[in-house]
């Protein structure tokens, strides 16, 4: 007979390889930056879990995991009891080269929400990290696994020793007051975690890559001794300004996107 606790939602939907490719030289300060001027979405910045793997970046589709707040009544104590009624366990079974585990673990610093016996599962099964507003345990064997975890800290104890227990599978969840549904693409890096949504992605990309190719071109400008003013930002530019990016977008073979084009996205 089903347990009654363990709350499923659909197998997540993938982007397709392409559009996470796509992603990968794009920083979550861009993608942040163009869901809000071109898309609407004005805060899609995950808060409160910080990189503990700084220098890793990672971009995937989001595995979510909901806990709730513990009542012995509906989630008995124990670490061990019951193995596979552990509803931790039943998110990271879904896991799928390249996919990212988001838990809602209500912002709470008192038990780890995966420990390292989980999270080796994870790696090995192919997921590439995991956000979560709270902790984990066992820091120090998790570390060396080659996944990105951006939490709010760790902690020696089990995921249910306190206040909260694992409640329901890929539904949509709140990771640090934002919302994030199953399947939705998950950029993080050292500056956060930013969600975008899926429906989005394919036009966010192509937007968001044309930024990002011209930030790179001024900085290196600023780096040389550039005025802020005649570089930053590209609406400001010159004819001539633009003339000279232009030129370097050739030379580097980069496509030249106009301002027009890239600000095209832009809500009316």
């Amino acid at each position: 007979m089903a347990d009654k606790r363990i709350i499923h939602g659909d197998e997540i939907k993938r982007p397709s390889k392409n559009i996470i490719e796509k992603f990968k030289d794009i920083g979550s300060a861009s993608v942040a930056g163009k869901l809000s001027h071109g898309f609407g979405i004005k805060d899609p910045f995950i808060q409160g879990p910080r990189t503990f793997t700084p220098g890793k970046r990672v971009v995937g589709p989001a595995l979510t995991l909901q806990f709730m707040p513990k009542r012995e009544d509906v989630y008995p104590e124990g670490e061990y009891v019951e193995p596979e009624k552990q509803l931790h366990r039943h998110a990271l079974y879904h896991t799928k080269p390249g996919d990212i585990i988001v838990v809602d673990a209500r912002g709470s610093m008192k038990s780890g929400v995966f420990g390292n016996m989980m999270l080796t599962y994870f790696y090995g099964a192919g997921g590439l990290g995991a956000i979560i507003d709270g902790c984990i345990r066992d820091f120090v064997h998790a570390q060396e696994l080659e996944i990105g975890m951006w939490l709010k800290g760790v902690t020696p104890n089990f995921h249910t020793q306190t206040n909260k227990y694992p409640h329901a599978v890929n539904i949509p969840i709140s990771c640090g007051g934002t919302l994030v549904m199953p399947g939705d693409i998950i950029v993080a890096d050292d500056d956060g975690a930013v969600v975008v949504p899926q429906t989005m992605a394919e036009e966010l990309v192509d937007a968001a890559g044309a930024h990002s190719d011209w930030e790179v071109w001024v900085r290196q400008k600023l780096a040389s001794g550039g005025h802020l003013k005649d570089y930053y930002g590209r609406t400001a530019w010159s004819k001539e300004t633009d003339d000279e990016y232009k030129e370097w977008c050739k030379e580097n073979n980069i496509k030249y996107v106009t301002l027009e084009e890239e600000m095209k996205h832009k809500k009316k």
